[in-house]
């Protein structure tokens, strides 16, 4: 109804003002209002509509009545009332039309001016009548295609081709399916992001992966697109798919959810700091070289100064995901190596060599790891502290979880420092992904509801608002951020590391 309000809206804008096009419709639709007439009411309104508007100019005082008279006789009675032919022995379920002809209503149409009414009727029958035709016979459910010249150069994109009866209203919509990073998948399930897609005539599936995973194992060859969470990970994706395209719609700096007796407890131990003062909470940072020292001396929680908060014998280690699988889990060690290599970024065997039994240890002592950065994050917000006291997680995650109300009193945000930016990538793989990538770019709603779900887009007031609105405090501008390794320097890391595990 929306899409075929606003196309009458342009088709009559020489004649008629949107309001008073948009009364018409209004005024006809409301009289199917407790009938049982469900299909093709879009077209019955705007065959209709058309009819009057387009035969009278605007302020014609007889307009409206003569409107609403068309549409009440365009109401058929209820089908119970229709009686079948002698003989018909068809399911009881099925509508029978020419009992619908038959109809007092209908016989009604046929003198004087109901004629175009009754004409309207009959072309509407036909058309439900070719759908069941196509529905027993059991035709193919997949269109034909048709191809789109909105495109990037060297891709062809594929989409369903509008049924005769879809023209009428609104066509069918294109699936698009999609590979992404688990930390997208709230996003994508959205029903607000869900029914954007769909205004642009796309519906889009997706199937959450570890990003890693998705470079490296998942078959990318049932898929539009690929959205891993990293720009090494997507650049692999290029040079496998022989993709030259890409988009980066939004991104999401590596942070860490703690507890705030966990967060007091670090603070004492001179590992995390907090701007500014008062009671209102400011950003806090995760000083990530004081961790690493406390690791390298092997530092137990229970051994931490005036620990009356989480007295329990084990290693003070962050939980992360599986290195070997898992894009953040790579981003925890591109920052890990940074800072063990002196602060400069890893480059060459000799500076890899020297890292590596310090990042090994950061993954080692965590036991088991999860495959996406969901597991841990959901672990944190349902079980709390005791298992999980400190988890390297998406920005995003967090202020999405506190967006829909699932984190606790104490849980708060801290920064790492270094840290750095996750790249949310999106690699199309045929004209149909490359859609889906310029729509998140460029379209003002799905940035907005991106920001909404916690990520960073090109606009940072909004950003800004979304954190203040539910108050996290969160930097207002990214300056202690390093960049990782070379995508070779990086999986060779990964690949040691994993073998460490062996």
């Amino acid at each position: 109804m929306r899409r075929m309000t606003n196309r009458l809206v342009e088709t009559l804008t020489d004649t008629h003002s949107a309001e008073r096009v948009e009364s018409a419709v209004g005024a006809v639709h409301n009289r199917f209002d407790g009938h049982p007439i469900r299909d093709f009411v879009p077209i019955l309104v705007e065959r209709l509509v058309r009819q009057e508007l387009v035969a009278k100019p605007e302020g014609d005082a007889d307009a409206n009545t003569e409107l609403e008279a068309g549409a009440a006789h365009a109401i058929p009675r209820p089908a119970a009332d229709i009686r079948p032919e002698a003989g018909d022995t068809s399911h009881s379920n099925r509508r029978h039309f020419p009992g619908i002809f038959r109809s007092p209503q209908i016989q009604q149409l046929q003198s004087g001016k109901g004629k175009p009414l009754l004409m309207l009727l009959a072309a509407v029958v036909v058309v439900v009548a070719a759908a069941v035709v196509i529905t027993t016979r059991g035709g193919n459910s997949h269109p034909p295609t048709v191809a789109s010249k909105e495109t990037s150069p060297g891709l062809v994109r594929k989409e369903t081709a509008p049924s005769p009866a879809a023209t009428e209203t609104s066509p069918p919509l294109a699936t698009v399916r999609g590979v992404i990073g688990s930390e997208k998948k709230a996003f994508f399930e959205d029903p607000k992001v869900i029914e954007a897609f769909a205004d642009e005539g796309m519906r889009v599936e997706v199937d959450p992966a570890g990003s890693r995973q998705i470079a490296t194992s998942i078959d990318l060859k049932r898929y539009d697109f690929a959205f891993p969470s990293s720009a090494p990970a997507a650049d692999r994706i290029q040079r496998q798919s022989k993709v030259s395209a890409k988009y980066t719609p939004f991104s999401s700096p590596m942070a860490i959810a703690t507890f705030l007796p966990i967060a007091k407890l670090l603070d004492r131990a001179g590992v995390v700091k907090k701007a500014g003062s008062g009671k209102k909470p400011g950003v806090r940072t995760f000083d990530f070289a004081r961790y690493l020292d406390l690791v390298a001396r092997g530092v137990q929680w229970d051994q931490l100064d005036k620990n009356t908060a989480y007295r329990v014998r084990k290693n003070i280690l962050v939980s992360t995901t599986d290195p070997r699988s898992s894009n953040s889990a790579a981003m925890y060690l591109a920052v890990a190596s940074y800072v063990a290599n002196g602060h400069a970024i890893v480059q060459g065997t000799a500076a890899e060599e020297n890292v590596l039994p310090t990042v090994s240890q950061l993954f080692l002592g965590q036991g088991y790891t999860d495959n996406t950065s969901e597991g841990p994050f959901e672990e944190y917000l349902s079980v709390g502290m005791g298992p999980t006291p400190l988890v390297w997680i998406y920005e995003a995650q967090f202020l999405e979880a506190v967006a829909r109300g699932r984190t606790k009193p104490g849980m708060v945000l801290m920064y790492p420092s270094p840290t750095v930016l996750s790249k949310h990538t999106l690699v199309p793989l045929n004209a149909d992904g490359d859609r889906v990538g310029r729509l998140l770019s460029t379209d003002p709603e799905l940035q907005r509801l991106a920001a909404e779900h916690g990520f960073r887009s090109g606009d940072a007031a909004r950003f800004a608002k979304v954190a203040a609105d539910h108050d996290v405090p969160v930097p207002p501008d990214l300056i202690d951020v390093v960049d990782t390794p070379s995508y070779d320097t990086l999986e060779r890391l990964l690949g040691k590391v994993a073998k460490s595990y062996r």
